[in-house]
């Protein structure tokens, strides 16, 4: 798969809450290329304005005209809140976000659903990349709630900023065991009217548990042998032995955790924590994932073999890779490695660098509003442009 042609933007474990909802979390690394105004898009002039079209984020202009009735973080939406007694909605994603404009195009666009998040809660929209501190909370929150996170974050809140339910994309009606949101925000609003205890209870619980965690994770003790050992042993117990990788089912290329193993392998010589990286790396190189004539890797896979790819591409795990392959070069010598970087920092360079030198953070999944069209090739492209070469 390769890239005819590229638009680039700049720019753990549940805890049982006792809503009676069913919770079921679909796990998005994102993307899109949708950074066009309606007025834009139509030619005319919008029917719906929000107060988001005062903000200069390209992921908060994209929604500045849909119904809801949005707000950026800040006093006016969060003292609105408390002087109303309203919960609030926040919606968390970034502009190359694909499931963040499905949820949009799905939900945020859908005037019924509009009139009644508009209803029941102050709706607040974060940039994820404009304010990471924000993301970084609630992404806490929703991990420690539901054992996953991605983008869209949904995250419900008391007006004092206490989460009470936490999930990522919610389509707009069930479907395929996920509740929708048109269903979860009337239910949602309907108990924090009717059964203000139950919220109570649930958001000190969430509220104390995320301290706990924050506490813990800033302790300065250094982690002893032991605590190493037996975090790299469960790092290998999670392999997939037949596909490599994590065997999660959408195969992301998990970086820091294969770097982990490798450094374990250069501190003991213990070939068992070298091995599982080994065949990762070979077969992500060799894989969709890997763009095998643009260069670069895609976000993740869809499939467990690392062949079909989510077609983003992020400049984080480019870089992370990168640094991976390197490192495993200098501890194998194999050579196909050292292409790979070069070839991954070609496409950077050549891709994912502005005229002034900065680095634009992803490329975007969609072109013309269809995921991956300009990375997937028809038979007969193929057969012309092997023709025209042979």
């Amino acid at each position: 798969m390769s890239v005819k042609k590229r638009k680039t933007i700049s720019a753990p474990y549940p805890i049982i809450i006792g809503i009676s909802i069913a919770l079921s979390v679909f796990t998005c690394a994102c993307a899109t290329d949708k950074q066009e105004s309606h007025d834009a898009r139509t030619g005319q002039e919008p029917k719906h304005t929000n107060a988001l079209r005062f903000e200069t984020s390209p992921y908060l202009l994209q929604h500045a005209h849909n119904p809801v009735n949005w707000y950026s973080w800040g006093d006016e939406a969060l003292k609105k809140a408390k002087a109303e007694n309203k919960p609030i909605f926040l919606s968390i994603g970034y502009a190359s976000c694909h499931w963040c404009h499905v949820m949009e195009r799905e939900s945020f666009e859908n005037e019924d659903i509009a009139e009644l998040l508009n209803r029941y809660f102050i709706c607040i929209k974060v940039d994820r990349e404009e304010r990471p501190d924000i993301d970084h909370i609630y992404m806490s929150v929703t991990t420690l709630m539901t054992g996953h996170g991605g983008w869209p974050m949904t995250v419900f809140l008391t007006p004092d900023l206490k989460p009470f339910y936490a999930g990522t994309y919610f389509p707009p009606d069930d479907r395929n065991g996920q509740p929708g949101l048109r269903r979860l925000i009337t239910e949602l609003a309907r108990i924090y009217r009717d059964e203000p205890a139950r919220i109570k209870t649930v958001s000190g619980e969430v509220f104390r548990q995320l301290q706990a965690n924050m506490v813990n994770s800033t302790s300065s003790r250094a982690p002893d042998t032991a605590f190493i050992i037996e975090g790299a042993n469960q790092l290998l117990q999670r392999i997939d032995p037949m596909h490599s990788g994590f065997g999660t089912g959408h195969e992301f290329p998990q970086a820091t955790q294969l770097g982990f193993l490798l450094r374990r392998f250069h501190s003991t010589g213990d070939s068992t924590y070298l091995w599982p990286v080994v065949r990762t790396l070979e077969v992500m190189q060799r894989g969709g994932i890997f763009d095998q004539v643009g260069g670069g890797f895609h976000r993740y896979t869809v499939d467990r073999q690392w062949m079909i790819p989510h077609f983003e591409k992020m400049l984080y795990d480019n870089a992370l890779l990168t640094l991976l392959y390197v490192e495993a070069y200098q501890l194998t010598k194999n050579p196909s490695y050292r292409e790979t970087v070069r070839r991954t920092l070609d496409f950077l360079l050549r891709e994912m660098q502005g005229a002034n030198g900065e680095f634009f953070s992803a490329i975007d999944a969609d072109s013309e509003g269809e995921e991956g069209k300009f990375y997937v090739w028809a038979s007969p492209e193929i057969d012309r442009i092997l023709e025209a070469i042979s």
